[in-house]
């Protein structure tokens, strides 16, 4: 059985750590209302950040609702995504979404972002591999 807790090595917990991301990010995940960037990391797991503004969400309790959710929706997707430094931001639009199309929605990015981190390190295997082929040749 999996895990499904968020403990504070799964989190971005510096200025340093966000700042890492926003300055080397690989990975960006549009969604309704929110964007994704990512960056990959040396841990092999994934860290979360979250940022939530007051001029996209006025309201303390629809900030902390999409963070619960946004945790809880990481905490079951854990397993599947890459070693990569994740940088959650609402955008404009999000407080219109339910709980239902919210957690959808964040569903469908993890999973884009599961499979663009894949694509390409199938591509960095693929030029690896022909990097070796053609070393073989030229030895």
């Amino acid at each position: 059985m999996s895990r499904q807790d968020f403990p504070r090595r799964l989190r971005l917990l510096t200025a340093g750590d966000y700042r890492q991301v926003f300055e080397s990010a690989v990975y960006k995940v549009h969604g309704k209302g929110l964007m994704i960037l990512a960056a990959p990391n040396e841990l092999g797991h994934p860290r979360l950040g979250l940022i939530v503004s007051k001029k996209n969400l006025r309201r303390a309790v629809d900030r902390n609702r999409l963070k619960r959710l946004a945790r809880e929706s990481i905490r079951y997707q854990q397993q599947h995504l890459p070693g990569v430094d994740i940088v959650l931001m609402a955008r404009r639009g999000v407080g219109d979404l339910d709980n239902k199309i919210l957690h959808r929605q964040l569903h469908g990015m993890w999973r884009r972002l599961e499979r663009e981190a894949s694509k390409a390190a199938g591509d960095d295997q693929t030029t690896v591999e022909a990097a070796n082929a053609n070393a073989s040749q030229d030895g």
